[in-house]
């Protein structure tokens, strides 16, 4: 394949217009050519932002043109179906987190795309972020010595629930916080630290509206006998540090999160020279305590997912996400369902 990635990005909310959209934009290898949304704002935002792409009103008016990749950018009850559809149209499909909103639901699909011999991935966009790659790095250096604890968290102060699906849906339709933030944690900590063999989970619904879960805590405990502790909330009025890493010589910790989503927001896009460029005030230390060292943040790049996935459709080389990593971490989901009782 030579000629642009021919692409449909169905659904136009923060996942399609801020992560998806833009990075596709802005890489040649892919052409954006519809993006697929029933809100007419969303419409009008979408050709203001895309002015070159076809503005579509349902994914149904795409199946039978001209397509190599559908982006799947919907809420979670919507995925599989839209995937399915997708791969029985020719085309290869990235599906935005949470994959699907059931470990066999996920199995299926890959099934199905393997046996359609067409491309399928996750969009675990957080890979990306620039302290997770900065963490990679310090593991890999030995700069921490043995890594025994890991303590992440995702938190926001949002005491109001503001898209009208997130208050409507159900765990049953990958509502909640868990599906949302947790399966960026989860999939952060079985990357850097592998399989687990136990899991323990907290889960509370703090806001009034809220119909499935929007504080939890996950405890994992790996084969590799490294212990995760993780958090995800939406009512946190003192938010905790992005990250704090224990190891036997030293520790890192991150306070503040990765900025990509608030530098698109604010108009600096993929390619853009200060896009993923960590401020120095935001870098995290390194070392024991009397003796703490400021550690450069690596680049935080979103962008590369799709410079993965180009080499993927054009060279056959792998994908950016294999979708079984996104299985593992709804297993784990499912389990800290399960402890509910």
């Amino acid at each position: 394949m030579t000629a642009p990635i021919r692409t449909a990005v169905v659904g136009f909310g923060l996942a399609g217009s801020v992560f998806h959209a833009p990075a596709i934009a802005a890489d040649p290898r892919f052409s954006l050519d519809f993006l697929v949304t029933s809100d007419p704002d969303r419409q009008a935002q979408a050709r203001a932002a895309h002015p070159g792409a076809e503005v579509l009103a349902s994914a149904a008016e795409l199946w039978g043109r001209e397509l190599d990749l559908v982006v799947v950018a919907t809420p979670p009850a919507t995925h599989v179906a839209l995937a399915e559809a997708a791969l029985d149209a020719g085309a290869a499909v990235v599906v935005d987190k949470p994959f699907t909103v059931t470990s066999a639901e996920g199995e299926a699909l890959i099934a199905k795309a393997a046996a359609a011999g067409q491309l399928l991935t996750t969009y675990q966009n957080r890979r990306w972020d620039g302290e997770y790659l900065t963490l990679k790095k310090l593991i890999a250096e030995g700069a921490l010595g043995e890594v025994r604890r890991f303590e992440s968290r995702l938190e926001r102060w949002s005491p109001q629930i503001a898209k009208v699906w997130k208050a409507e849906a159900t765990a049953a339709d990958g509502g909640g916080i868990l599906y949302d933030l947790g399966t960026h944690l989860i999939d952060q900590a079985l990357q850097l630290f592998g399989p687990v063999r136990r899991v323990y989970g907290e889960l509370d619904a703090r806001r009034p509206q809220e119909k499935a879960d929007d504080d939890v805590f996950v405890a994992l405990e790996h084969e590799s006998g490294v212990r995760s502790h993780l958090w995800m909330n939406l009512s946190t009025p003192q938010l905790g540090p992005r990250y704090r890493v224990l190891g036997s010589e030293a520790a890192y910790t991150k306070v503040v999160p990765d900025q990509q989503e608030a530098q698109i927001l604010a108009g600096i896009l993929p390619g853009d020279p200060d896009y993923g460029v960590d401020p120095e005030a935001n870098w995290g230390v390194l070392g024991r305590d009397g003796a703490l060292e400021k550690v450069p943040t690596e680049p935080g790049n979103f962008a590369e997912f799709y410079a993965l996935l180009a080499a993927a459709l054009r060279d056959g080389g792998p994908v950016p996400v294999d979708p079984a990593d996104s299985v593992a971490a709804l297993k784990i989901i499912e389990a800290v369902r399960a402890q509910q009782g």
